[in-house]
């Protein structure tokens, strides 16, 4: 069964759960986002990936409109709630400037695997050491899923969408780990190359041929 929303495309991908703020700008946006304040009706952020609307997106609440300024333009807070999947784009919501679409509701697989999870966080800490980041998680270890820690773990725009399309927590997890394993060794590398090109004219203390 499938049912009409109001939709927002954005070069974005956003995770059930996750919180993303939007500077609105546009005419026909800024009319969504009043609506979706007087209505209290969730929108969906379609996925759009070189510059295409993808068939698959996230259905968003608005939490808090942060600013308003004199031209209309706004600050909000939104949050992610469900997995879409699109079945017909239309130009116009009735009556409205901004564009809908039906959608459908895959159903999802969220019984994960917590020794997989457990090896993804741990991942995506070395990664952040490496790089010298301090990120936290919003939720303890034994709580988070694929998608809290997902936009932590330097995917691409690409890669986040074929992760979002996995209805399985599980196959997430694998996702998000056989990534770590392949950037991994590739960022560690580009560190040890940063420390070379920094000792680059240093005095250095190498030892010669011993007798």
């Amino acid at each position: 069964m499938s049912e009409r929303i109001p939709i927002f495309p954005l070069g974005v991908v956003v995770f059930p759960g996750q919180d993303l703020n939007l500077h609105i700008f546009e005419p026909r946006y800024k009319q969504l986002i009043q609506d979706t304040a007087k209505t209290k009706m969730p929108f969906g952020i379609p996925v759009v990936l070189e510059k295409t609307i993808g068939n698959w997106g996230t259905l968003v609440e608005l939490v808090e409109i942060a600013n308003v300024e004199a031209d209309g333009q706004m600050d909000i807070r939104t949050r992610g709630l469900r997995i879409f999947r699109i079945q017909q784009l239309h130009a116009t919501h009735p009556g409205k400037l901004y564009g809908s679409a039906d959608v459908e509701y895959p159903s999802e697989n969220m019984a994960g695997d917590a020794k997989v999870m457990r090896a993804v966080v741990a991942g995506i800490r070395k990664l952040h050491a490496l790089l010298k980041v301090r990120k936290s998680f919003s939720k303890p270890l034994a709580e988070l899923t694929s998608g809290d820690v997902a936009q932590h773990a330097g995917l691409s725009l690409k890669q986040e969408y074929e992760m979002l399309v996995l209805m399985d927590e599980g196959e997430r997890q694998k996702y998000l780990l056989r990534h770590l394993e392949k950037a991994l060794p590739v960022v560690a590398q580009m560190e040890l190359l940063k420390e070379k090109v920094k000792l680059n004219g240093h005095f250095k203390s190498i030892p010669g041929l011993e007798a």
